[in-house]
Parts: C-alpha cells; structure tokens; sequence
C-alpha cells in the first residue's frame, strides 16, 4: 500500500517548520514501513509506503494527520504573539 500527501503552506518558512516537526516519525519505523517527509518550496510532500496490515497504514496515516495537526497549531499560536 501507498500514499502520497502534499499539503501547502503560506510560505517556505511554514512549510519547513511543519518537515522538521514530523520528521522524527521517519526513524525507527519498523521494516516493511517506509515514511518520508520532505519540502518543496511551500509545500510539504510525504510519501508512506506500507508492507505490512491495512491497519498499521491507516494508523500511520492517522498519526502523521495528528502530528503535522499539532505543529500547524504550533505554528499559528507562535505567529499570534
């Protein structure tokens, strides 16, 4: 199984706040489990490539979701104040 998720940021700043948030998530993954996060200008692209159950790459996603949720709020608290 694959996914590709790109999302888009106001700007190059963002969206590279948002890669070094989740790219611990991209170590120690267990083998048949492939994450990688990158930007591309102001987007932010992950690809998930997943051997293993439908379950384990739903909740991958799931988490990845979850985590990048967090680091948008993050990011918009900080540029409030």
């Amino acid at each position: 199984m694959e996914a590709e998720l790109t999302l888009s940021y106001e700007d190059e700043r963002e969206a590279e706040a948002v890669v070094k948030a989740v790219s611990p998530d991209n170590l120690g993954v267990s083998s048949g489990l492939l994450i990688e996060t990158f930007r591309r200008g102001r987007e932010v692209l992950t690809l998930v490539r997943c051997e293993m159950r439908l379950e384990t790459f739903l909740a991958t996603i799931d988490d990845l979701l979850r985590c990048i949720s967090v680091a948008e709020k993050a990011f918009s608290a900080a540029k409030k104040t």
